[in-house]
Parts: C-alpha cells; structure tokens; sequence
C-alpha cells in the first residue's frame, strides 16, 4: 500500500524498457526526469485539470483533443496549472499515427514532460508499472523511517547531542537544537555562523499555532527545515536542519520523529527541576516542601567523580551525558569533576562510561533527603580511597558505618581526633587532618600522598609525625589506622559548598 506521500521520479518510469516509451527531449527541463509522478491517470477530458491532484502522469490517446494549435496551447497550460508531472500520448492507429505536432510544440514551448506511447504499449501496462514501483518506493520509505526510528531511540538514551549527531548522519545534513534564546543547545556540523535568514525562520515558527514546521532555501542553494521539539509551534527549543538539497516527504517524517524525541527527552528530565526551581524563586512554598517534591520519599545517593587527567571539559555535554546516564537532573559540574543525586547506584557499565570520558567516580550509601549534606564527609572519603586505588569505589551498604548509630560514631571521632583539632581547629586544607587522611588513603605512601597533597615529601613526614605525638599513637600499628581512618570518616565537619 503506498502512503500519501509516496513518489517514483518520472525517470522510473521512462527507463523501465518493457514500457518502451519515447521521451520528446525537447520538452525536458533541468531536472524533469527527477519530478515526482505519485500515480498514472487516464483522461480524455478536455479540461482533465479539476479532477486532478498534481504529480500524475497523465495518459491520453488524443480522443478530443482540438485541432486548433490555440486550443492545444490552451490544454497544456491547463495541466501545467494542475501540477501534472509528464504527459503520456498514446500513438493509436488510424485516429493517430503519429504525435500531433502541435501538441509537440505546446509541450517544448511550455516545458511540459512529453512521452510518447507506442501502439504495443497499453496504458493499462503503464498504470501497473507504476502502481508496482509506487508499493516497491513505500516500502522503501516504510524501512527507512523504521531504521531511523530505531537509531534515534537508541541515540535518544545517550542524551540530546548524540541523538542530534544521529539526525543529522540519517539525513546527511547539519542540525542544530536552538534554544529560546536560540542558541545552540546541541549541534551537529552545524556552520559556526548561522545563515542570516535562520532567526527570521524561527521566529516565524515560534509565532505560528499547531504543529508545523518552516522552510526556506538560501541564496547558495542550501536547504533549511526548523520544527518544533515538542507537539505545539510555541515550544522553547527547536530543531533546525541544513543540506544543499530539499527535504523529501520521508526525511521530513524522520525529522518529525527525531523532533518528539528531542521534546521528550528534554520535558521528562527537566520538568521537575523546573517546576522546583519556579517554587523557590517565587517563594511560592517552604523550601522544605521543594524538597520534598523534587526527592519524594525513599533514599538517595550521592554520585561525585574527580577528573583523572587533563580533558577538554564541555558543561553542555558533560552534563547531559551525566543527566542522561544518572537519569536526573540534579548535576553539578566543578573543577573538572561532577557531584550527583541519584535515586539508585549507577550501574557498572555507567560507571565504566564515566572513566572513559575522564572521571574517577564514587557512589555513597543511601541518604533520606533531608540528610544528603551529612554525606560530603562520606564522598570525600570515598574520592580519597578511588585515588588511592586508581578505580571507582561504591560504599557497602552493609559495611561497618551502617551498623554504628550516627551518634556513637561522631562521639567516637570526636574524641579520638580532639588532639589533632586542637593543633589544627580551623582545618585548614593541607594541615593534619588533610594530611592523615591522604596519608592513611594512600597506604602511608610517602611519595604517593605528596603527589596528591602537592607538597614534598619530607613535609608529609614531618605532619605525620606532629600527628603521631600529638595522638600519643603507633600509626605503623594497623588497628591504630583502622581506628583513625573510620575517627576521620564519621568526623561530621564537613559540608558541600
């Protein structure tokens, strides 16, 4: 079954050699042979024009046809106004043995594609030809959008870039995602100066109603496509698509799925971010009860990364792949590294993910809400120990610091760290305590937690050894580490900034 915009070029048709028909040179345009025939109609009317759709090759045996040459003229510029795409004439002994010149003429005159139809051919042959390469070209369509389609799913899960990278590759075209501003929020080989003509197409989009979408062609030949990303004309961000040629009604059907997407994507993990954030600005409700709204119920990890090596950091990017993969919209880009609050612990293959991209990630215990602060001591920690190790550390949820009463632990640090505090109260970054537990992180590696604090070694040594006399301990004894190292991580005097 063909679908409503499915079309055969005309050269289809001419070339299919068990038609045999002849093409009248003269008659053909630049680009004739390319001009879409959507179905082939027989008339023998002499006004066939209102009973025409456009895009028809038109077949007639010259039944009534007029002798006048006025007449004739008359005729194809009837059908030239109806859209046709070609004119079929069938030579039919005695009423005609040959093409009437006159028809020839009007046809060259006004650029009319004309084919010749020999008495061997009949049309009932043409009509089945093309109906037959009409239901090959749907199908042709029909596997080409459902292959998009499962492409820019697939893209859609790594976030608003790659699906956009992916639109772009199927359609052979650069594409940008505008935003309300129009900015680029994400492209794809777009030119590093839009076309002047852009902003006065999207503002054209933006002020229309319904779902529609606009275009334009450029002055060097370039083709432009902007739709909506979400299912009304008035959505903040639009999809923009550039080529040298025009878009076809298939490609605009991949378009329209790559453009629900990109809306989807976007709405389903902003939406209560934005929601949340209104709230607060408007002082609309307690923030207590924002809180509420964007963590209901349950427990919530905190998921932080260091950046292993120098990387070209890109916050737009950075953030959607971690948005994306995270599944929430809760990021936060600094330094380099990234801090998370996620409903769930990443799984394994996201964790590799982010090694590849750069970071070394750490995932905390669960937290309520409300107690997600109480876990910057916890993440630093963790960061601590995946240096150390050189690999992602997730906190065991059944480890020794799930089993001690929140209270029991921090009395237990504060006393056993009250030595150190009092030669450092104001913790300063690098002093004791910074030092002790990079030290104890790193195995008392004199060499490795020098690298990490970015002193000399011979400085690391002489705090440790501050430390030790000051805490009246053996730190080469194991259970003595042990014991500072949980005394430093229950130690509740540190926050996220």
């Amino acid at each position: 079954m063909t679908t409503a915009f499915t079309a055969i070029p005309l050269r289809a048709v001419v070339e299919d050699t068990a038609l045999a028909l002849d093409v009248v040179t003269d008659s053909l345009r630049p680009g004739a042979l390319d001009r879409p025939v959507r179905w082939a109609h027989v008339s023998e009317l002499h006004d066939p024009g209102p009973y025409l759709l456009g895009g028809e090759l038109l077949l007639t045996a010259g039944v009534n046809l007029a002798d006048a040459p006025e007449d004739v003229e008359e005729y194809v510029r009837g059908l030239l106004d109806a859209g046709i795409t070609a004119l079929g004439f069938g030579v039919t002994p005695p009423m005609h043995e040959a093409l009437p010149e006159a028809l020839r003429g009007a046809c060259v005159r006004h650029g009319l594609p004309l084919l010749v139809v020999p008495p061997r051919t009949p049309f009932l042959a043409i009509s089945r030809a093309v109906a037959v390469a009409l239901a090959e070209a749907a199908q042709r369509d029909q596997r080409r959008v459902a292959v998009a389609r499962e492409a820019l799913i697939k893209a859609s899960v790594e976030g608003l870039r790659p699906l956009v990278r992916e639109l772009a590759q199927q359609l052979d075209a650069w594409a940008v995602l505008a935003g309300q501003h129009d900015e680029a929020v994400a492209e794809h080989g777009a030119p590093a100066r839009w076309p002047a003509e852009l902003p006065d197409l999207l503002a054209k989009l933006r002020a229309g109603r319904g779902i529609r979408s606009a275009t334009t062609e450029l002055a060097d030949g370039t083709s432009l496509l902007a739709q909506p990303v979400s299912p009304q004309a008035t959505a903040s961000h639009l999809l923009v698509l550039g080529r040298r040629r025009r878009f076809d009604a298939t490609e605009r059907a991949i378009v329209a799925v790559g453009a629900g997407l990109l809306g989807l994507a976007g709405r389903a993990r902003d939406a209560p971010l934005s929601a949340a954030t209104t709230a607060l600005l408007l002082h609309s409700v307690p923030p207590a009860d924002v809180l509420s709204r964007l963590l209901p119920g349950g427990e919530y990890r905190v998921v932080a990364g260091t950046s292993m090596r120098r990387r070209a950091a890109d916050d737009v990017a950075d953030h959607d792949w971690l948005s994306t993969h995270l599944s929430t919209p809760l990021v936060q880009l600094v330094d380099g590294g990234f801090t998370a609050v996620t409903s769930s612990a990443p799984a394994p293959e996201v964790l590799s993910g982010m090694r590849d991209r750069g970071w070394l990630p750490v995932v905390t215990r669960p937290h309520r809400a409300d107690a997600l602060p109480s876990a910057a001591r916890e993440v630093e920690n963790l960061l601590d120990r995946a240096r150390s190790l050189g690999r992602p550390v997730v906190a065991e949820s059944a480890g020794l610091s799930a089993v001690v009463p929140p209270g029991a632990a921090g009395a237990f640090a504060a006393e056993v760290l009250a030595p150190l505090h009092a030669l450092d109260p104001d913790r300063q970054p690098g002093g004791l305590l910074d030092t002790l537990r990079t030290w104890l992180a790193h195995h008392g590696s004199w060499e490795r937690t020098a690298t990490a604090l970015g002193v000399h070694r011979n400085s690391v040594r002489h705090r440790i050894g501050q430390a030790e006399r000051a805490l009246g301990a053996d730190l080469a004894d194991p259970e003595t580490r042990m014991e500072l190292w949980f005394a430093l991580r229950w130690a509740p005097d540190r926050s996220f900034n």
